[in-house]
């Protein structure tokens, strides 16, 4: 895809910001996207969707709780990347939330400081195909490797790293087999 280059002056006072698809002119300096968005919601808001009439619509063809929480990540990592889009070349960087699984006894162990700077520990050889990436751990956690992403890829790494904290249920939803929710 050939992109155009287009150069417009900015009046003084004034900050060029992508909204809804739109790049608009505003008064005040623009919030940083991740004090913007926060929620489902607030990512819905910044594209111009209406968070409550996409998820009754999306609810009601009764789709998988995995596919569903793959369209919100994928309204999310729209909000989030503020107009930029993967263009898939050899020189661009893109970059993904990175998890790490444990056992829950194992996590309790740990001390705030500790959890939020888990290691991976695998045994001889662990993979997983399918959901986020293909990844595998071969001798323990010293040779670990993803090749195959889905395109929720994000313009930097704090970006994927805030998304993968901040909508950790949404992700969780995606990977794995959701738990049943008690009434």
């Amino acid at each position: 895809m050939k992109s155009k280059k287009l150069e417009i002056e900015i009046p003084e006072g004034k900050t060029a910001v992508w909204r809804n698809g739109i790049l608009t002119l505003i008064d005040e300096p623009e919030k940083d996207v991740k004090e913007r968005i926060k929620t489902f919601e607030d990512a819905c808001r910044e594209i111009g969707i209406d968070a409550e009439a996409w998820s009754r619509d999306k609810i009601s063809l009764g789709l998988e709780p995995d596919v569903l929480a793959f369209l919100k990540l994928r309204i999310i990592v729209k909000a989030l990347n503020e107009g930029w889009e993967p263009r898939f070349t050899e020189d661009e960087c893109r970059y993904y939330p990175w998890f790490i699984l444990y056992t829950g006894e194992e996590y309790n162990k740990l001390d705030e400081e500790g959890k939020s700077r888990v290691v991976f520990r695998s045994s001889y050889y662990a993979s997983a195909l399918g959901g986020v990436s293909y990844a595998s751990a071969s001798y323990d956690s010293s040779s670990t490797s993803a090749f195959i992403g889905v395109r929720l890829a994000f313009k930097t790494s704090e970006l994927a790293a805030y998304c993968g904290r901040q909508f950790l249920d949404i992700w969780a939803d995606f990977v794995f087999l959701p738990e049943e929710k008690s009434e």
